[in-house]
């Protein structure tokens, strides 16, 4: 996979927190491989960077700092929010608990998933800091396939499985 960009690659894998014997993160252990497009910024650019160069079949183990996978957790990435903005037809939102991850819209359409950390009587604190953030990861997995991007995955600028369009 020298040339890395724009092909869809299957993945299996097991991602630790710090090094190979720390806490299991996530896995796709008993579930689908990740399947993804290179090239589009859809993984951590270290990730992509560490498997350009294998193919479908190779294994691979490899850790990645945390400021070059989810960055240094930010004090300005906790912010207050009026606590009205969480509310539907006159009641705060059944999932707006302590603990939970909410999506959040900026300015700018993009969706941002935040953490809720406390809830006060006219305000909510959220957390907009990657879950992972300040935290080394290391991956382990294989290489289950890798392909040339059709031109639809092209246009819409990720991969689509075999049970078709997937985001």
């Amino acid at each position: 996979m020298s040339d890395n960009t724009k092909k869809v690659v299957t993945v299996n894998y097991k991602l630790f927190k710090d090094n190979a014997e720390g806490e299991l993160i996530e896995s796709t252990e008993g579930k689908k491989p990740l399947v993804f497009l290179t090239g589009v910024q859809q993984m951590i650019p270290e990730f992509e960077n560490n498997i350009k160069d294998l193919k479908a079949g190779d294994d691979f183990a490899f850790g990645i700092k945390s400021e070059n996978a989810y960055g240094t957790r930010r004090e300005d990435a906790v912010i207050e929010l009026a606590k009205d903005m969480f509310m539907h037809e006159g009641n705060v939102i059944e999932q707006l608990v302590v603990g939970a991850i909410l999506p959040l819209q900026d300015q700018n359409g993009n969706v941002l998933p935040a953490k809720v950390l406390s809830i006060n009587e006219e305000t909510v604190t959220m957390d907009l800091n990657h879950p992972l953030a300040d935290q080394d990861l290391y991956f382990v997995g294989k290489i289950e396939e890798v392909r040339e991007a059709t031109s639809e995955e092209l246009d819409h600028g990720h991969a689509h499985g075999p049970e078709g369009h997937q985001h």
